[in-house]
């Protein structure tokens, strides 16, 4: 499967760890993975620092190549579960602003890295799989695709919100606007691409490329600056972009075979 998977593998896997790491450090979990007013939950802080070291170990898992296939389809799993039966219910019966775009951008974040761990998933294969690890197999080829939907989904608020994005642009950088409709016309096409199998290796190589620059020059920068109050939604902001940089190389990586020479 070559480096790029390797280095999509890795990137994907440290995000995972550093998400668990943040859930048990702040004992709450990063803005994207649960919608917020979950701190009601019953023993809600035990279930943080259980759920932190299981991201660990899903993470540790991915990197090391140890059970990657039953860590990474539990860990999809689990959190298709919360996107269809968490997110979904608290968007429509809870947030006000559920008609705009917008407001759904956690819960496609969400379903960004459950996407990851399917992409994951489908490069191994262990022998004598249990019946579980069979059952829940059968969601891998969910994975490029809901990948290249939640993709979608951001290249148009990118298009929706491109005033309000244009500040997240480093002041150095001339052009704040053009980078916005440059990056959502990026994201569009590069969804399109993996979806319809059309050049997908080059394209998701090019968007995993795109989203890594992002991680150097926009989120690090954020992190460094930022104020202690924010400096955990700013590392977890950093990090799921390092997760859609990886799952982007994983699909480049194994997508030879499935491009479509038109």
């Amino acid at each position: 499967m070559g480096k790029l998977f390797n280095i999509g593998r890795i990137f994907y896997g440290i995000a995972i760890a550093e998400e668990g790491f943040h859930t048990i450090y702040y004992r709450d979990f990063p803005y994207m993975l649960l919608p917020p007013k979950h701190s009601g939950i019953p023993g809600f802080v035990i279930l943080a620092y259980i759920s932190g070291i299981l991201l660990v170990l899903a993470g540790a898992c991915i990197v090391s190549e140890k059970k990657i296939k039953p860590a990474s389809l539990l860990l999809g799993s689990v959190l298709l579960l919360i996107f269809c039966f968490y997110f979904i219910p608290y968007q429509l019966m809870v947030s006000p602003n559920y008609m705009h775009f917008g407001d759904w951008e956690n819960a496609a974040k969400e379903l960004a890295l459950c996407s990851g761990a399917f992409v994951v998933a489908g490069c191994y294969s262990e022998k004598d799989e249990s019946l579980l690890v069979r059952f829940l197999g059968k969601l891998i080829p969910s994975g490029a695709i809901l990948f290249a939907i939640t993709i979608i989904s951001f290249s148009i608020d990118h298009f929706l919100y491109a005033k309000e994005a244009a500040d997240y642009v480093p002041s150095w950088i001339p052009g704040h606007l053009f980078w916005i409709y440059f990056t959502g016309t990026a994201l569009l096409a590069s969804g399109i691409a993996i979806i319809s199998k059309i050049k997908r290796r080059l394209a998701a190589t090019l968007l995993g490329s795109m989203i890594l620059t992002w991680f150097v020059i926009l989120h690090i920068p954020r992190m460094i600056v930022s104020p202690v109050a924010y400096l955990g939604s700013e590392v977890a902001s950093a990090f799921i972009a390092f997760a859609y940089s990886g799952i982007a190389f994983v699909i480049a990586g194994t997508s030879r075979k499935m491009d479509s020479p038109w």
